[in-house]
């Protein structure tokens, strides 16, 4: 086996901790990375921890019709940068990823091209590929970033993969806040300016104007929108109450995910006041980088919220509060409500 080693990059779960400790959200449009410096010091840590030459980085993500985006085209281009994409789904969920890696991972053990693996991830998914290419002589390592209230010492990372990795180290603090930069700051000009979009829809056009305003046809199977108007008598959320939205208001989104609990289930206030501040954080990041044509399109789909927006809500809130609180159905129904309410009051 070569004495060499290799590195397996999970995007996804790398960008959504160094965005989330730089501004505060997984939403990707919420901050920029340098990725050179990136990989950069990714390469750096496994050396002083190994010693050895790298034969490679493998760089894993997902794009629509898993078709090379600019910024996947410039971390391609890097000297050593290999990238494998996913699909995106129709709904907005990652395709092929982990499978991606699993076999790339197994498949260079097998082949003897290196004897060291390190692994940044913190998918449980991958734990039955490091224990297939641990069989074949290969040594994997797994790479976080530190999280010293974790009872793992890292974080985001699956207990069952933690369990199988032969050893766990991380990426320097100092390498996370100067790669990730948060990217949107919030200004009374957009909110102007957004207001005026969000308004456009409600007043008269004359039949000039008619062939301007975006038309949207209502996707198959989903729920039509509310009108106008009926938005407009939507009430506020009370402070310090559980959300109990109207019919109409049904806080829908694209994943249509279940939680198996009660709706009636009490919850600690202390979860549902992350789940609003998540969802009011979401929707001012989302909306100071957004675009007009974005932002109508969200109006228009009310209440239903895409998948990504979606997404992004629940992991940004199980960071907060962990998975299994998040999976509540007031919680996520909180999260969503406040998203909304905040969007309503920025525009």
């Amino acid at each position: 086996m070569m004495s060499q080693s290799a590195i397996f990059v999970d995007a996804s779960f790398l960008l959504a901790i160094g965005g989330h400790r730089t501004s505060g959200t997984t939403l990707r449009s919420a901050f920029t990375v340098n990725y050179e410096a990136l990989i950069e010091g990714i390469l750096k840590t496994a050396n002083d921890f190994s010693g050895l030459e790298n034969l490679r980085v493998y760089w894993y993500d997902a794009a629509k019709d898993a078709i090379f985006t600019d910024q996947h085209k410039r971390i391609g281009l890097l000297p050593g940068v290999k990238v494998r994409l996913g699909r995106i789904s129709f709904n907005g969920e990652q395709k092929g990823v982990d499978l991606k890696l699993a076999l790339d991972l197994v498949g260079i053990a097998r082949n003897r091209a290196a004897s060291v693996a390190f692994l940044v991830s913190g998918d449980d998914d991958l734990a039955e590929a490091v224990e297939e290419a641990q069989d074949l002589g290969m040594k994997v390592v797994l790479i976080g970033v530190e999280k010293a209230d974790h009872r793992l010492g890292v974080a985001s990372v699956a207990e069952h993969l933690a369990l199988r990795v032969d050893s766990i180290i991380t990426l320097p603090e100092e390498l996370i806040a100067s790669s990730f930069m948060k990217a949107v700051t919030w200004d009374p000009e957009h909110a102007a300016q957004s207001a005026a979009i969000a308004s456009a829809g409600t007043q008269a056009k004359s039949a000039e104007d008619a062939s301007e305003e975006l038309h949207v046809t209502p996707k198959p199977g989903l729920p039509k929108p509310p009108s106008p108007a009926l938005l407009q008598s939507r009430p506020k959320a009370q402070p310090n109450a559980t959300p109990t939205p109207p019919d109409y208001q049904l806080v829908y989104s694209s994943t249509q995910q279940s939680s198996g609990f009660a709706a009636g289930t009490s919850h600690d206030a202390s979860d549902m006041d992350v789940a609003e501040e998540v969802g009011a954080s979401v929707a001012k990041n989302w909306h100071a980088s957004t675009t007009q044509a974005e932002l109508k399109d969200l109006i228009a789909d009310r209440p239903l919220l895409p998948a990504e927006i979606d997404r992004v809500l629940l992991k940004d809130c199980a960071q907060r509060i962990g998975e299994w609180k998040t999976d509540l159905q007031e919680v996520r129904r909180a999260l969503r409500i406040a998203f909304w309410d905040q969007l309503d009051q920025l525009t």
